[in-house]
């Protein structure tokens, strides 16, 4: 059975105030960071890994936006998967791991980072692992949408019929330095061009957490499941959000502590 989604709520505002600062807190040590990208995917990761995925029945997730894997290692870390001097250690001389999800890294399904693959990845282990009734959750960044190789995973994976893969979008709208809405307006409505690969598709606001999980349940299990999350690069942060400024970038002391506090008042 799926965790109560009551008592999810219960502590999620905690687990994103401590996931967000375990962030901004190893940002001090390292020189630049994609917390834009982490951040605006974050009530989703904390959807997948804190309601949806099963360990009992080995369902598997790929973050194919790789570029936000410090996300996933703070996940990883909260769930004892990874250890803290993993995460102490992450992008320095003497650690294990970093900017990348590797798939050596306890945790991580798939190498992901070159926008495009992990779709396709996905594909094959949802393909693999129908016949068993396990899920794949797949996270991709709705820039990777550009790429030609994630839209012949999406007409793949409809002609296969495969149906237990739940496909989340992180529609934030900003690249490294444009919106896409800007550079491929064509790309709109997301929804629509899913719908007419075969997909089941859906539209949610992507940090209400409540409607994220709804959606993922009320799916039709006879298709592969699209939910397109409108999300925000930077969110929660006043001075991160929508600015292109944090797609890589650690912050300096004093923009720490108005991010910290800015937190703090959303606990």
């Amino acid at each position: 059975m799926f965790a109560n989604i009551k008592k999810f709520e219960k502590f999620s505002s905690l687990r994103k105030f401590k996931y967000r600062k375990r962030l901004l807190d190893i940002s001090l040590k390292v020189s630049a960071l994609h917390i834009g990208g982490s951040f605006s995917c974050l009530e989703i990761l904390d959807v997948i890994y804190n309601f949806f995925l099963q360990k009992k029945n080995k369902d598997k997730f790929i973050l194919s936006k790789g570029h936000s894997a410090i996300m996933q290692y703070i996940i990883l870390e909260d769930h004892k998967i990874l250890k803290k001097k993993d995460l102490d250690n992450y992008c320095q001389n003497t650690g294990s791991i970093g900017v990348h999800p590797e798939i050596f890294t306890p945790g991580v399904e798939a190498s992901t980072g070159s926008l495009g693959h992990g779709l396709a990845i996905g594909a094959g282990i949802s393909l693999a692992q129908n016949h068993k009734k396990q899920l794949v959750y797949i996270v991709i960044s709705d820039g990777e949408l550009m790429e030609g190789s994630t839209w012949e995973a999406v007409l793949l994976i409809s002609s296969l019929k495969i149906n237990n893969l739940i496909l989340i979008i992180d529609n934030n709208n900003l690249q490294s330095a444009t919106k896409a809405t800007d550079t491929h307006p064509t790309l709109y409505p997301i929804d629509q061009k899913f719908k007419s690969f075969g997909w089941d598709v859906a539209k949610v606001n992507g940090h209400n957490q409540r409607e994220i999980i709804n959606k993922i349940l009320k799916r039709k299990k006879n298709k592969p499941f699209a939910l397109v999350a409108k999300t925000i690069k930077g969110y929660p942060i006043s001075f991160m959000k929508n600015a292109t400024f944090w797609h890589y970038r650690s912050p300096n002391k004093e923009e720490y502590e108005i991010a910290i506090e800015e937190l703090k008042k959303l606990k």
